[in-house]
């Protein structure tokens, strides 16, 4: 479904059943071109908003009790302001609880309300479908009850929402990049102060392409845990706050006290920093085959130092650099499982996804989804009340 068929299909199903005019909100998922793992070591991050989200029909209610409608579940949950739980975890409900929680702790007055919402986010994509709904809901929320919150305030509402009502201890780089995402643009966002910089990118002959492996492997939250206490660790020894700090020459000065497993961990997120910053000076120069040397060297750093893959991650990325239209290649978010993000020249990428699907096919025994994303503007009203 289009952006403009979700908007249009959460208008026409607040109208018929709420009768009344809703204030829209549009909020975009997010990629990462690159700088993965380093959002908790206080580094950078390239995020963007994508041309894929969240659209959301909300208006004030005149009922005692609070009615939302997920339209691509065909679930209504409806409840009462003054008596906000979480529920299981799991449940999308909580991500709009979560959200009104929050609110409500910041002392915000905020009456009942109806509201539908739908995406064409991709599920399980690593795309960020939760901060998308977070975002919209405390936009729309702030819009509705003239709260007057900064967009920095409400994406630490979003934040706290997952914390506290979702259960995931995430960083502010999914919600930032959905709320602040600027069209034909990347944001280089330094993970410990919260700000960035917007980056203009002109693929030129190419575009973005995500592969979903459609799999997750179970060790994903174990190892999440582990490798940030591997960084913290280190961190520790070396007298500094995070690695963002460390150099190559500082890390090198304690390798006699790590295991040769730790050493690569914090190398690889030293590594991935200045990577960060050498993508940005590539963006400058309109220099693509840096761009997509740099992913191809990300994804090497996430497989072989970080040990965040998977097979099924490192034969696209493999069969991706053995392609000749394709310029980079890379692994994208927490890992072992989900996506990766490639540059694939434009006039190959119907032969490219072809040929990419059935190699997959052949070497698993089950499909990929393919994805063509565009960077979007970041979370905005599409119609007011």
């Amino acid at each position: 479904m289009t952006n403009k068929e979700l908007i249009e299909t959460v208008s026409d199903r607040f109208k018929d059943r709420f009768e009344s005019e809703p204030l829209i909100v549009f909020s975009p998922g997010r990629i990462n071109l690159i700088g993965e793992h380093t959002d908790y070591n206080d580094g950078f991050v390239f995020p963007a908003a994508i041309d894929k989200g969240i659209a959301l029909a909300i208006q004030k209610s005149e009922a005692h009790q609070s009615t939302v409608l997920a339209f691509d579940k065909d679930e209504t949950y409806i409840y009462d302001l003054d008596a906000i739980q979480p529920l299981k975890n799991g449940d999308w409900k909580n991500y709009v609880l979560g959200v009104v929680a929050e609110l409500q702790v910041l002392g915000k007055n905020i009456g009942n309300f109806n509201a539908v919402f739908s995406g064409n986010i991709p599920g399980g994509a690593g795309m960020s479908s939760s901060a998308a709904l977070e975002n919209s809901f405390v936009y729309g929320l702030n819009d509705l009850f003239a709260l007057g919150l900064s967009k920095q305030e409400m994406i630490l509402v979003s934040q706290k929402a997952e914390h506290n009502y979702a259960g995931v201890k995430c960083g502010i780089m999914d919600q930032y990049a959905s709320m602040f995402g600027i069209e034909d643009c990347a944001l280089l966002l330094d993970c410990r102060t919260v700000t960035s910089q917007p980056y203009k990118i002109d693929f030129k002959d190419y575009e973005l392409m995500l592969i979903n492996s459609n799999v997750k492997h179970d060790l994903a939250e174990t190892a999440y845990n582990d490798r940030r206490e591997v960084c913290e660790k280190v961190s520790k020894l070396l007298g500094i706050k995070a690695l963002r700090d460390a150099s190559k020459a500082d890390l090198d000065l304690i390798k006699n006290d790590l295991l040769e497993a730790d050493y690569q961990k914090a190398l690889y997120v030293i590594e991935e920093n200045n990577r960060v910053h050498q993508f940005s000076e590539a963006i400058e120069k309109e220099d693509l085959e840096t761009l997509g040397n740099l992913l191809f060297q990300s994804h090497d750093g996430l497989s072989n130092k970080y040990k965040v893959s998977c097979t099924e991650l490192d034969f696209l990325v493999d069969k991706a650099h053995k392609t000749p239209h394709v310029i980079g290649a890379r692994m994208m978010g927490g890992g072992f499982g989900g996506c990766t993000i490639n540059l694939v020249l434009k006039s190959e990428v119907e032969s490219f996804k072809n040929q990419i699907a059935e190699l997959f096919k052949a070497k698993f025994g089950r499909a990929c989804s393919i994805y063509e994303v565009k960077l979007a503007q970041g979370t905005h009203i599409v119609k007011s009340k």
